[in-house]
């Protein structure tokens, strides 16, 4: 059962911080009223922009691997979540199901992310993650009900440069 400090999101994109050059996963609430960035790994952006874009590899990448697998015991994702940040660090659970018994996974969110975009899985965030993260609030970024043309680096940029290469994957 999902409680209410978990607020579902949707992964809307990746994007590069421009002061380490790292990956950054963006992830909004299904309102589009907050944006949480999360740092990442290249080999997770890699999984994670190939399923965004549909690109069929020849061979299957490990999260490809990973569904296969869970597919053929019958075990279904049902859903991730992001539930804590500390010390700049990200912590999430994969919650799995198995004939009517469920299983709870310790993940990087970058991987419980991958997974969940390979099996439709939904992806929550605790608003206290919210609350701790340098989330961006996009309610002051709209102007008569529509977002405004900026870049995600222009409003990365915003941010202060202490924020960024803080988070750790």
């Amino acid at each position: 059962m999902i409680n209410d400090t978990m607020i579902r999101m949707k992964v809307t994109g990746l994007t590069i911080d421009p002061f380490t050059n790292m990956p950054i996963i963006i992830l909004k609430d299904l309102d589009e009223k907050m944006a949480l960035p999360i740092w990442i790994g290249l080999i997770e952006a890699s999984a994670i922009a190939t399923e965004l874009e549909k690109i069929e590899l020849s061979r299957p990448m490990t999260h490809d691997l990973m569904r296969n697998i869970l597919d053929t015991l019958q075990v279904t994702v049902t859903r991730v979540e992001v539930t804590d940040l500390t010390d700049n660090t990200f912590f999430a659970l994969i919650y799995l199901k198995k004939d009517g018994k469920e299983f709870i996974m310790d993940s990087r969110p970058s991987d419980a992310i991958a997974l969940a975009l390979r099996t439709k899985a939904e992806i929550y965030v605790d608003k206290k993650v919210m609350d701790k993260s340098r989330r961006i609030d996009l309610s002051k970024q709209v102007d008569s009900g529509q977002v405004k043309e900026q870049k995600w680096t222009e409003l990365l940029e915003n941010l202060n440069p202490e924020d960024f290469g803080k988070y750790k994957m």
